[in-house]
């Protein structure tokens, strides 16, 4: 309002005027707008009704595709096949979904450019936060071994930079002998191909099928 009034103390005569005309004919198309819908009640009544049912078919829609997420989580299974012919995102996707078919409705695939070791992040019904390394080898066992530099980098950013209760690299692949000693040692979990394959067959959520972890932050 104040723009249109700062507009009419600046314009020439002939711009008043106009201004003036297309004011008169707004004002009086909101009239006539008006007595047309008083003339016919049952316009802004239906006019309401149908943004009602869109609104309902809309929210309907929203919890239709929320009720298949979650049986499709809950009904997941992945074969290692399967998984070796996987992109590497995909791969990050995947175990994203096997954390929420396992009951971590908050995990998220957050791998990408400064990710800063972390693929996945999870928390569990126990209230634990996982952070999640993931690496894919397209050849699966008989790619090359994850080895120590992967988990150096996890083990220096998993807790420190995201607070993460439980650390865990994940691959389809193997590990060598050193990167097992050296996660043993920095209390790091690792999924290799035999234990991926268990998981992902929906034999048991994947803290019953690693070792010692973190207590729950909070009971079941």
């Amino acid at each position: 309002m104040g723009g249109f009034v700062r507009r009419v103390r600046r314009a020439s005569a002939p711009e008043l005027l106009a201004l003036l005309l297309l004011a008169a004919l707004l004002l009086s198309l909101a009239a006539d707008a008006l007595r047309w819908l008083a003339a016919h009640p049952w316009i802004p009544a239906l006019l309401a009704l149908a943004g009602a049912a869109a609104g309902a078919a809309w929210a309907h829609q929203r919890r239709e595709a929320a009720r298949r997420n979650r049986l499709r989580e809950r009904g997941l299974r992945y074969a290692l096949p399967s998984i070796d012919a996987l992109h590497h995102r995909q791969f990050e996707e995947a175990v994203r979904d096997l954390m929420r078919r396992d009951g971590c409705p908050r995990a998220d695939r957050v791998g990408g450019a400064g990710d800063n070791g972390a693929d996945v992040k999870a928390t569990d019904p126990f209230g634990r936060l996982w952070v999640i390394q993931c690496k894919h080898r397209a050849a699966g066992r008989a790619g090359a071994p994850v080895g120590t530099p992967d988990l150096h980098v996890l083990n220096g950013t998993g807790r420190p930079v995201h607070g993460g209760d439980v650390v865990v690299l994940v691959t389809n692949g193997r590990f060598t002998g050193r990167a097992v000693d050296f996660a043993r040692s920095q209390r790091l979990h690792l999924v290799d191909r035999d234990l991926l394959a268990r998981w992902a067959a929906g034999s048991a959520p994947l803290w019953e099928l690693l070792g010692t972890i973190p207590s729950p932050r909070r009971p079941d």
